[in-house]
């Protein structure tokens, strides 16, 4: 009974990774630290900062696998020519993303240089548009994966011949992404924003087992998200969020809110932060960090609430993030304006 409840649990996740290679990119639980692999037209889209710094590590599965999936994302961005540009400026950044999904060390990664222009509408609102440009690559390590064909009805045998080749361990494109943003803030209290991206528009291919364009075209991804800054107290700022992807079949959509108390009195500089969201039809995800002289760590965990959890006794990934924040001082002659409510 237990070797034919590990087989249906290999089987499982088999299928969800094979899903997840050929459907869906890499993705966050807090999307909303990790803007620039979520929208181009993020870079330099700073409401209360001129610069910032950022890093993620997400690992999945860790109890149930001996090679968990694990995915490191490192980003940084800037605002330029604010002086230069009337009611506007330009945003310069870029990302780095690497994964390694499961025992056959399937290994990608992403480098990524982004640009867009952001232009005042008014005082009380932003338009932006970007894109990004990158090189990415997915490896594989042949020796590693077991086939259906070396299934004997017990184990899986790695000494069996297999029927699958792959023509190729290692696969590298070029990529393109391109959004819009919009941001509207009426008063000191209010912040409301939203994007729009499409992910691939040169629709690079991607594959190990074949050169066939048909079969190896890597589908457009659409994203969209709403979030908000609401200062509904002298010591607390709610955060809501949305999100919502699809890409080819698959979809995922993720909300919730957190929200920010204040520790420190005027300036904010310690702040406590707390919130819970929640992956349809996949996990419940609470989130606790804190905040000190801008700069924030929030870790979060994603408790299984789809069938998987049978498996992983609701244990399914853990996600830490750290951002820094801050304005070039005023050496360089650089205005800034904050958008957004703070502390």
């Amino acid at each position: 009974m237990q070797t034919r409840k590990n087989i249906l649990f290999i089987l499982t996740v088999s299928l969800q990774l094979i899903s997840f290679v050929q459907a869906q990119d890499l993705h966050f639980s807090q999307f909303f630290n990790a803007p620039l692999t979520t929208n181009p037209a993020n870079t330099g889209f700073i409401p209360d900062a001129d610069y910032r710094l950022g890093a993620s590590y997400r690992n999945q599965y860790s109890s149930i696998l001996a090679a968990p999936y694990t995915t490191v994302s490192v980003f940084g961005d800037a605002q330029v020519l604010r002086n230069q540009i009337e009611y506007g400026w330009l945003g310069l950044g870029g990302f780095i993303l690497s994964d390694v999904a499961g025992s056959g060390g399937l290994r990608s990664t992403k480098v990524y240089g982004s640009i867009a222009y952001h232009q005042m509408l008014g005082s009380s609102s932003l338009l932006t548009a970007g894109f990004n440009l990158g090189w990415a690559n997915k490896r594989i390590d042949q020796s590693k994966l077991k086939f259906p064909d070396q299934f004997d009805g017990k184990f899986f045998d790695a000494n069996t011949p297999t029927d699958v080749v792959l023509v190729n361990n290692s696969a590298s494109y070029f990529d393109m992404q391109v959004g819009l943003n919009y941001a509207y803030f009426p008063n000191e209290n209010v912040y409301i924003n939203g994007g729009y991206s499409i992910h691939h528009v040169n629709r690079p291919q991607e594959t190990f087992f074949s050169d066939n364009a048909d079969s190896s075209t890597l589908s457009m991804r659409h994203i969209g998200f709403v979030n908000a800054l609401l200062k509904v107290d002298d010591r607390v700022i709610l955060n809501p969020n949305a999100y919502f992807t699809t890409q080819a079949k698959s979809t995922e959509l993720v909300f919730g809110l957190n929200a920010n108390y204040n520790l420190s009195g005027a300036g904010g500089a310690t702040q406590l932060i707390a919130g819970l969201y929640y992956r349809a039809g996949d996990a419940v995800i609470p989130m606790i960090g804190f905040e000190i002289k801008n700069v924030r760590f929030t870790f979060s965990y994603d408790a299984t609430t789809s069938s998987l959890r049978n498996f992983n006794n609701m244990q399914g990934a853990s996600e830490f993030n750290i951002l820094k924040k801050g304005f070039y001082g005023d050496a360089t002659g650089e205005t800034h304006q904050v958008m957004c409510p703070r502390f």
